[in-house]
């Protein structure tokens, strides 16, 4: 055993007898698949200091699973063959306030030799943090969760689509109105304290647009964590959810034709502590660096769409004038805006900062914050500059006059998206051979999957896998 093994088998006894003590029986480690769905393996928490040591077993086929559960390959991964260990994050260890005797922690992935897995999301978003640190950049991220709230129905067995029409919603409230928060106060509540109880700091939660449809924001925190936070808000609105009977949809599209879900990504930049989206006599308060950064997430937006809406559903969603972001263009609190600048208070000294709009809870989140962090630091390594803001709805504007602003639409098919990474160099090179090649994989089967599908039938479809 190596001398890391046992320092983290040490700290693991140490944990568990903590976690006896609070009653934790299981723990549930977790990664994210390339389709964006979270997957398991559970240890007894008497098996910690041995899991934190050795890992727990799985297969490299993971990767190229889709939302559906087929299993595709790329060139690099797919078949029976291989076997990676999990390693869990001891720091992220948490005991779950909506699941008694359980416990959660991301796991890293690595191979009987302990060499990181090249297809490993977590460590990729980990390099990328990496990469801004050494140019002096720190990264802060944090992450909008919306999901849709349904009663459950009585007899229901999970990953199957609907059997019940139309979706029973617990409250009639209107959009963005008391009435929800008053009708489903206890279940609001309960998601708050839950969280809360497991260190996630919850900025804000309302009602919003769509029927039955929330949103909570977190704190921003460095991308690592950040990813870790959103696949833990997921778990934790899906447990409550479970303890209130109703059923928690996360999907991009829950009916096709309505406002769907959105996963909006939040980011800001800083050296040396201090924020470069509060630069005096600057344009917009960008630092040189902060500009040429979220230049480079503009123009790399096409191909970060098969990142950040991976499944065709995530289509259906964006659609104009929906506040979805899918024309490429920036704009200074510009909702309609693909890259919102977000200027906040004037005299706050750390205020400022940037929202990806087009992105949804389908996403891979470590693959999201690893993939956006490349496309900036790409942009500052091209000197890459930000073209004029624009305001308004691009959605109302004419084609002419769009075009003569230089405002396209973003890909309107995963299709599209999927060609745009295949062919950006920025992002190949960041993801690397065996992980690039896995996301594309995926990405043409859940394509080939619904090519023959209507919306309805693609929202019925994924409307539970999320």
């Amino acid at each position: 055993m190596t001398s890391r093994a046992a320092q983290q088998q040490e700290e693991a006894r140490q944990l568990t007898a903590r976690l006896e003590t609070e009653g934790v029986r299981n723990i549930a480690l977790t990664w994210v698949d390339n389709a964006g769905v979270a997957r398991v393996k559970t240890v007894p928490a008497q098996r910690l200091a041995d899991t934190a040591a050795r890992g727990v077993g799985m297969s490299p086929v993971f990767d190229v699973f889709t939302s559906d559960d087929t299993i595709t390959e790329s060139d690099d991964l797919g078949g029976p063959d291989g076997d990676l260990r999990l390693f869990p994050d001891l720091d992220r260890v948490t005991v779950l306030a909506a699941q008694p005797g359980w416990a959660w922690a991301p796991a890293d992935r690595y191979d009987q030799l302990g060499r990181p897995h090249p297809a490993c999301q977590r460590q990729f978003a980990r390099r990328m943090t990496e990469r801004a640190t050494a140019a002096g950049l720190e990264v802060r991220m944090g992450f909008e969760t919306e999901w849709v709230v349904t009663r459950a129905p009585e007899s229901h067995h999970p990953g199957t689509t609907d059997t019940f029409a139309p979706l029973d919603y617990p409250c009639a409230g209107p959009a963005y109105g008391m009435t929800r928060v008053v009708e489903l106060s206890d279940y609001l509540r309960d998601v708050t304290e839950a969280l809360t109880v497991q260190g996630v700091d919850v900025l804000q939660l309302h009602p919003e647009y769509a029927p039955g449809q929330f949103e909570l924001t977190t704190a921003p925190a460095d991308p690592v964590r950040a990813a870790d936070d959103v696949v833990l808000v997921r778990e934790t609105v899906r447990a409550v959810s479970a303890r209130h009977g109703l059923r928690a949809s996360f999907a991009p599209a829950v009916v096709a034709g309505q406002v769907g879900n959105g996963c909006h990504l939040h980011l800001g930049l800083y050296r040396d502590g201090r924020s470069l989206h509060r630069t005096p006599d600057a344009a917009h308060g960008l630092a040189p660096d902060a500009d040429a950064f979220l230049a480079g997430i503009l123009a790399t937006l096409p191909a970060l769409l098969a990142i950040g809406c991976p499944s065709p559903a995530s289509y259906l969603r964006l659609q104009p004038s929906r506040w979805a972001g899918i024309y490429q263009c920036w704009g200074v609190e510009n909702r309609e805006a693909a890259l919102r600048l977000i200027t906040g208070a004037p005299d706050d000294p750390d205020g400022g900062h940037a929202e990806v709009k087009t992105f949804d809870a389908a996403a891979n989140p470590y693959l999201a914050v690893g993939a956006v962090i490349a496309a900036g630091l790409h942009g500052i390594d091209s000197r890459a500059g930000l073209p004029e803001p624009q305001s308004g709805d691009p959605g109302i504007l004419g084609v002419r006059e769009r075009a003569r602003r230089g405002i396209v639409r973003l890909p309107a098919t995963l299709t599209e998206a999927t060609d745009r990474l295949e062919k950006s160099a920025p992002l190949h090179e960041a993801l690397g051979k065996v992980l690039h090649g896995a996301v594309l994989a995926v990405r043409r089967a859940e394509e080939a999957q619904f090519a023959e599908s209507t919306d309805e039938e693609i929202a019925a479809a994924t409307r539970w896998r999320w």
